[in-house]
């Protein structure tokens, strides 16, 4: 139905920068907006970012603010997480998800429709 797959994870040191991408794909398909969620070991899933595909408007969780960025390439249905200043914490699997409507707000991972396999960052001291 639709796919998303998700690419750009990896190992990186501490104060370094890595950039993931997340691709659409699926016959029909429309989404409101698109999110990336974490989880890291032992833990649960948490909101890190996401952007309406119509306005470009952004959210960040608090955590990530001014260190992370979510863009999107409406040509390409991509989206992606540009991560700088990478820290030991952010080490996690991330997830890209997109949801087809406008109801909930966009830090609630209940309310996606449809989610990624997920991508492993981690990152050394």
């Amino acid at each position: 139905q639709v796919q998303l797959v998700e690419s750009g994870g990896g190992l990186v040191q501490a104060g370094g920068s890595l950039r993931l991408s997340c691709a659409a794909s699926g016959r029909p398909f429309s989404s409101y907006a698109m999110g990336w969620f974490r989880q890291a070991p032992g833990k649960g899933r948490d909101f890190v970012a996401a952007i309406i595909w119509s306005t470009g408007n952004t959210a960040y969780a608090d955590s990530v603010k001014g260190r992370f960025t979510i863009s999107r390439d409406n040509a390409k249905n991509t989206v992606y997480l540009q991560m700088n200043s990478l820290k030991p914490e952010d080490t996690a699997v991330y997830y890209c998800a997109a949801v087809i409507t406008s109801f909930g707000r966009l830090a609630n991972e209940n309310n996606y429709d449809y989610w990624g396999q997920g991508t492993q960052v981690t990152v050394s001291s």
